[in-house]
This record gives structure tokens, C-alpha cells and sequence, in this order.
């Protein structure tokens, strides 16, 4: 990958990031939409893939839009962790940094993650989520880093390619395989104790080969790199993401449930792209990375605009606005639930999509303004390490 390093065409800094937030920003903002929906549209739940015969092609397209966020936030926690060996002392450093802040993700998801959800203490259920599921990523990431990354590159595409060939294979309850192979592959629970079960809502295997693939991204964006030759590549790597996904969807088989025509058009298209997430498939990353790449593209491209700006905001301070975010939307809930009751059965909700898409807009609006704050101190006050957690 050196050959994509040529100094006298580096951009500056704070134009060959921006667009990295940018594109963070983004899907936090889709990730508040989709959290938003599980708050108060929980009495319309989705199956994984969904159903296209009882799925509103609304609440289809809120959800499969949401696919954008995981594949995305991990992608870029490879090339942020390349990113941060550049900055300081190279293979050692980063892998250390990534050891402490991947044990400190999975601390955060069984503590405060976990309780943001249910505001149950102690938990009976603890759901291994997203923030669980990038920290074992960056926990496997610090001992990958010292392979060469050629290596490494055809490790993370072969595991994204291959691991639906292991679809067929689960352990029950009991089997000694269990229990690891239901945090790396077979979502399913695991009896922890007689008062706690653990649910793997996110295996890990397939995530590991993304952040692996990020971090092999990361000379495109290196200091040294070429604005233009980092342009061809992602734009070259989108396209054959994108590709493969049409190409394998169309022959209808491997590792994805089958598509089929419907009476109407709407439906084909929905069946089309209605993927897997849990464990994500191969087409579900190929179709989700391709378009996170191209949106990358397009975010470099467009420069320092204000609409970049504000989305880089977001992106500035991830994990502070994801934490925020889960305690706001669950006391807003308890809040509704006090004033309205429950007007869905067990849930408060929504009657339709409209209104989570309003309240997803009012809420990142809300919200702005003190992640603004936090990103400012972050980058004011680097000589206090943890903010670099968040």
C-alpha cells in the first residue's frame, strides 16, 4: 500500500479528518432514528431479516437505513486506530491504546450501556450489544496490528467472505463450545446464573474482519497520502462492494436468506435488500461498507462545508453522544409512559413512522449543543487522557 503515499499532495490535518467525523456524524445521526424507533415504536418490532409481507415499506426503509451504523462505526475504529499509531509511536502504542479501550467498551456496555436500556439494578438480562461488540473487535485489533498487513488484509476479507459457511453450526446448551461460539458466531443466550442471562445480540467474528479491514485502509489517509489517489481507492473499493453485493444477490444463495419477485414493485425492492444483520452476512457488509465508502467519497469531496461541520460534531464525540442520547430517549419514555400510559399494549408508542422520524430531527437538534461542548473540551484539554475514551 505505499505506493499510495506522496508527500507533496498531503492536505492538511483538519481537511483529511473532517470527513472521517463527517461520516461518523452521520450514522449517529441514523443510529438516533433507528433508537428513537426501539423506544417508541417497540408494539411494531422487526424480525432480522424482516418480514416483507407485515413490514410497512416505511418502517422497512427507517430500519434497513439503521444498517449503516455498525458496519460504519467499526470500519472506522480500524482506520481511527491506524490513524493514532501515525500520531504517536506506531505498532506498540496503538496496540495498547486499543487493548485498554476495548476492555473499557466492554466494561461500558455490562454497566452503563446495559442500564440505559433496561434501568434495571442489579440486571437480570445483560444484552452484548454494538459498544460490546466494537470493544472485542479492538481487543483482537491489538494483537492483529503485528501481523504484516497484507496479512491482515486477506485475513479481514476472509473472514467477512467465509464465515457464512459456518452458518450450520451451533452448540447447545451445556456443550463446552457454547458459550465461545455464541459470542463469536451463533447469537443466543448464555446462562451466566441462576438471576442473569447474557444475550450475544452481537457476535463478534464477523466485526473483527471489518475493524481489521479499517485498519488496513489506513495509509489512504495518511499524512503523506494523496487526496487523489485516497479518492480512487475508496472509490474503487466501494465499487467492488457494491458490485459483489448485486452480483451475489443476484444468484440468490450464499449466506442470505432468499429474495423473491412480489405483486408489487415496492416489495421486490424490499426483498432485494432485506438482509441479515445478526450475525451480519457477507451481503450485508458488502452492501453496507459500500455505501459507508461512497458516502466517505462524498464527504472528502464536498470539503468544509458548513453541513460537514455540524455532521462532524457528531462524529467528534461518539461515544459521549451515544451514552447521552440512551438516557435521554429512556427518561423521555418513563416521562410519556407517566403522562399518556401505555397505548399499545405493554408499550407507550407511536401510531406511525412520521413521528419518530420528528422526534429523531428535535432530538439530534437538542443534542448538538452540548456535544458541541464536549468535543471543544476534548480538543482543548488533550492533557486529560480519558476524554480520548469518549
Amino acid at each position: 500500500m505505499t505506493s499510495v503515499l506522496h508527500a507533496s499532495a498531503a492536505p492538511p490535518a483538519s481537511q483529511r479528518l473532517l470527513s472521517i467525523d463527517a461520516l461518523r456524524g452521520l450514522v449517529i445521526i441514523f443510529m438516533l432514528l433507528d433508537h428513537v424507533r426501539e423506544t417508541f415504536f417497540l408494539h411494531r418490532q422487526v424480525v432480522d431479516p424482516m418480514s416483507i409481507d407485515a413490514t410497512d415499506p416505511s418502517l422497512f426503509f427507517s430500519r434497513t437505513l439503521a444498517h449503516l451504523c455498525a458496519p460504519v462505526f467499526v470500519l472506522l475504529t480500524g482506520l481511527s486506530a491506524f490513524l493514532y499509531g501515525e500520531k504517536y509511536q506506531g505498532k506498540r502504542d496503538v496496540s495498547a491504546f486499543l487493548f485498554k479501550r476495548g476492555l473499557f467498551l466492554v466494561v461500558l456496555e455490562f454497566t452503563l450501556v446495559n442500564f440505559a436500556w433496561t434501568f434495571q439494578f442489579p440486571p437480570t438480562v445483560i444484552y452484548l450489544q454494538v459498544i460490546w461488540a466494537i470493544g472485542i473487535s479492538m481487543i483482537a485489533l491489538a494483537a492483529l496490528v503485528w501481523l504484516p498487513r497484507p496479512l491482515l488484509l486477506v485475513l479481514g476479507v476472509a473472514i467477512i467472505a467465509g464465515h457464512n459457511l459456518l452458518d450450520s453450526l451451533h452448540f447447545a446448551p451445556g456443550s463446552v463450545m457454547h458459550v465461545p461460539w455464541a459470542i463469536l458466531h451463533d447469537r443466543g443466550w448464555i446462562e451466566f446464573s441462576d438471576s442473569l442471562r447474557l444475550r450475544t445480540s452481537y457476535p463478534v467474528l464477523p466485526w473483527i474482519g471489518v475493524i481489521a479491514l479499517g485498519y488496513c485502509m489506513g495509509p489512504w489517509f495518511a499524512r503523506a497520502a494523496s487526496a487523489t489517489t485516497r479518492q480512487r481507492c475508496l472509490l474503487l473499493a466501494a465499487a467492488g462492494a457494491l458490485s459483489g453485493f448485486v452480483a451475489l444477490r443476484l444468484l440468490n444463495g450464499y449466506g442470505e436468506a432468499q429474495w423473491f419477485t412480489h405483486a408489487h414493485a415496492i416489495q421486490t425492492l424490499m426483498s432485494f435488500f432485506n438482509i441479515t444483520k445478526y450475525p451480519p452476512s457477507l451481503l450485508f457488509l458488502a452492501l453496507t461498507l459500500g455505501v459507508g465508502l461512497l458516502l466517505l467519497l462524498g464527504f472528502e469531496r464536498a470539503g468544509q462545508r458548513k453541513w460537514i461541520s455540524i455532521l462532524a460534531v457528531f462524529g467528534a464525540a461518539p461515544m459521549f453522544f451515544y451514552l447521552l442520547h440512551l438516557y435521554v430517549l429512556k427518561l423521555l419514555y418513563l416521562a410519556s409512559v407517566a403522562l399518556f400510559g401505555l397505548n399499545h399494549g405493554d408499550y407507550f408508542g407511536f401510531d406511525s413512522i412520521g413521528p419518530v422520524w420528528l422526534t429523531s430531527v428535535l432530538l439530534a437538534a437538542a443534542l448538538y449543543v452540548p456535544v458541541r461542548w464536549f468535543a471543544g473540551l476534548k480538543a482543548r484539554r488533550r492533557d486529560i487522557q480519558w476524554l480520548k475514551y469518549f
